[in-house]
């Protein structure tokens, strides 16, 4: 059987004058050749959570649990070995291309420049293999000798991926790639991801708010909130059947084709500030189906869902009900 090629556990991580963590027990797994999709509001530490699995955080901040990568414990690795990590096992993939690519030098320059110098590889095969991932991307080695400012968004973000991918990680964070793409754009990005994971066996967690992108690229899925996983499972069931009322309620509030004219579902409240201190369910002050135990309790997670009501509420039935009042 093959391995998870990331494993997160009890990740908690605190930052100065804040009264809450930002990431609160995160535990999240990600296997090789799999997409994982982690979504949720923003603010609620899903970018974070992926800059701390290459341990790229803020000086003070003070971090406690486990991230695995290959087997190797991100957090208590040595500075060598880290980067080593960050230039060969794990890239991650940013939300802006244009802020990722020196705007000043040629994209071949930039797609051969970390082979080069952090692996010792000649000149000749570094280009080679960028030649190889452009192809495998959609884009001609004619980009080798352009810059950035000549591209668009897509073919920009195209090439931050090829550029994650030229030393072969095991695991590719994505932090909203498709972000400000158009749709056209934006499903060929999709088909391109699924693409790298059949064809490289590369492990991907993929960041984003689109719950329909989600639906339609990951294996599973991980609903965050307030720096908690709140539900996880396979994207399928957990699409089709949620359990938490938050993920119900964010699936209630994403645009329907079939119904044009209704009004769209919203999410009443605010999601918590980190000057907050949080007692019981984080969702309690904004969840329609709370209890005084949910306001008292924390809940702990079960069979993939960190909710007191999980077993007793049928949700997807309760919003199908919302939808049609509406």
């Amino acid at each position: 059987m093959e391995t998870n090629v990331l494993e997160i556990e009890g990740l908690a991580l605190h930052l100065p004058r804040t009264a809450r963590p930002v990431l609160n027990g995160v535990d999240l797994t990600v296997g090789a050749a799999e997409i994982v999709a982690l979504v949720g509001e923003s603010g609620s530490g899903k970018s974070l959570t992926l800059r701390a699995a290459l341990r790229l955080l803020p000086r003070q901040a003070t971090v406690r649990g486990s991230i695995r990568i290959a087997g190797e414990d991100v957090l208590t690795m040595t500075t060598t070995r880290l980067r080593d990590l960050r230039a060969g096992t794990a890239s991650m993939v940013f939300q802006d291309p244009r802020a990722a690519i020196n705007p000043l030098r040629r994209i071949g320059d930039f797609l051969t420049e970390s082979t080069r110098t952090n692996r010792a590889v000649a000149d000749e095969l570094a280009t080679a293999r960028a030649r190889e991932l452009l192809a495998a991307v959609g884009l001609t080695d004619r980009v080798l000798l352009q810059y950035p400012h000549e591209l668009s968004g897509g073919m920009l973000q195209r090439i931050v991926i090829a550029s994650a991918l030229m030393s072969d990680p095991r695991l590719l964070l994505c932090d909203e790639p498709t972000t400000a793409l158009d749709v056209t754009t934006q499903a060929e990005i999709v088909a391109l991801l699924a693409r790298i994971r059949r064809r490289f066996g590369t492990g991907v967690l993929f960041v984003t708010h689109d719950l329909g992108l989600a639906a339609a690229i990951s294996d599973r899925v991980f609903v965050m909130y307030a720096g908690r996983i709140v539900e996880h499972g396979p994207a399928d069931s957990l699409f089709g059947a949620p359990r938490h009322p938050y993920t119900a309620a964010l699936l209630a509030s994403t645009p329907r084709l079939e119904a044009p004219s209704a009004r769209l579902a919203a999410i009443s409240g605010q999601p918590p500030d980190l000057h907050t201190e949080l007692t019981g369910c984080p969702f309690a002050a904004r969840c329609p189906y709370v209890i005084d135990r949910c306001r008292a309790e924390r809940p702990e997670p079960e069979e993939g869902v960190a909710c007191h009501r999980a077993g007793e509420l049928v949700l997807s039935a309760l919003l199908e009900g919302d939808r049609c009042d509406g």
